[in-house]
């Protein structure tokens, strides 16, 4: 047997009056997964465990089978893995977003979803003013700093205090001098770069510094092969799930036209999972739209990422007959533009029915399967 798991990052959400009292992924137009629904069975996934933020990486390496009390030592780590930066042992890697900030509060976390390509500029042009650190450009706003030698520190992720001030959530700890001092040397670099000032005349937002969070040494996780006796791999344009795939062995799935973001090529995605599990016997197909629209507090960009979703579960559907999962990380809502903590919904076909003709936080509630800890996930899966 072969296994498909379709995860949309932050989808789900909880009811909202503009939509009748429905949440986005009640409200939008889910034919596909409203099938699975039928063809198949729900229930409720607890993926972040107590005492852990609701992040992606603790949801998403819960979902994979690799419990974050075990394993987790930061997002940065398994981001510089994707990245292919050789940690040493006493390194430490932070995430390091760029981030605009007015009047001394957190304007965008993303500092307008600023590109790549200018995201490596600012860099380049910063590295040298922080010698004591390694800072690597990423995908977009998603970038990285190492500490050589670090101790650690603790700082609030971005996407959690947009619009509020910046001073309760600055880095603390062992390395947050070095820290703080990074950011401050950003400020003087990025404030006389050309490119913001293009940035600005053109009516994006600048960056106006970077923000290093969720820091850690490098994790060793046993291999996917070796756990589950399946060979698998991971498709997704986010720097955090490819290295969550080299972690654990599995083949890290390039897909052109992928973005991390709404302008993603989602048949794309796909196309290369019906390709990819021809010769495996197990792909995680990351999609992340979901989740930033969300972030942006968009109901209409919400509605429109799960509609195209679903329409990726229907081309999985139309050409795969094996076991089929769909299923959010962790819900964003659009109340909260941030992560919450609350059970998300799955739905599997290939596993038995149980009468459910929706797929939504409200009916998968009262599904077959009831209520399962997401590091239970993929062995119940495999069962």
């Amino acid at each position: 047997m072969k296994y498909i798991v379709v995860l949309g990052d932050g989808m789900a959400d909880e009811p909202i009056a503009a939509l009748g009292n429905k949440t986005p992924l009640e409200y939008a137009k889910t034919p596909n997964m409203d099938r699975m629904a039928r063809e198949g069975a729900c229930g409720m996934l607890r993926t972040i465990p107590d005492g852990y933020e609701a992040g992606s990486d603790i949801a998403n390496m819960a979902v994979l089978g690799y419990a974050p009390e075990q394993y987790y030592t930061g997002r940065g780590p398994l981001e510089a893995l994707s990245m292919g930066v050789d940690l040493a042992p006493a390194d430490v890697a932070y995430r390091c977003n760029l981030v605009t900030i007015e009047n001394d509060t957190m304007a965008d976390f993303s500092s307008g979803h600023i590109s790549s390509a200018e995201g490596k500029e600012l860099f380049a042009s910063l590295q040298p003013a922080i010698p004591d650190v390694t800072v690597q450009a990423g995908v977009s706003y998603r970038n990285l700093l190492v500490v050589h030698g670090g101790k650690g520190a603790t700082s609030t992720p971005p996407h959690d205090i947009v619009g509020q001030g910046i001073a309760p959530y600055l880095p603390k700890g062992g390395d947050a001098e070095l820290l703080l001092r990074c950011m401050e040397k950003s400020k003087s670099v990025f404030g006389n770069h050309p490119l913001n000032s293009a940035r600005v005349a053109d009516g994006k937002r600048p960056a106006t510094q970077i923000w290093p969070w969720s820091g850690g040494k490098k994790p060793a996780f046993p291999l996917f092969l070796k756990k589950y006796g399946k060979t698998g791999g991971v498709i997704s344009a986010v720097d955090l799930l490819n290295g969550i795939a080299r972690c654990a062995g599995m083949e890290v799935i390039t897909v052109p036209g992928a973005t991390g973001y709404l302008d993603t090529d989602y048949h794309a995605k796909a196309r290369y999972a019906l390709d990819a599990i021809k010769r495996l016997d197990f792909v995680y197909i990351h999609i992340e739209a979901p989740d930033e629209a969300g972030h942006l507090g968009s109901i209409e960009e919400k509605v429109k990422a799960i509609e195209k979703v679903d329409e990726v579960v229907g081309m999985l559907m139309d050409g795969f007959d094996g076991v089929i999962a769909v299923l959010p990380d962790h819900p964003t809502p659009i109340r909260a533009k941030t992560h919450t903590r609350d059970l998300v919904p799955f739905v599997v076909r290939g596993k038995g029915t149980d009468g459910i003709t929706k797929y939504s936080e409200k009916s998968a509630r009262s599904g077959g399967f009831g209520t399962k800890s997401a590091v239970e996930f993929l062995d119940f899966l495999f069962s």
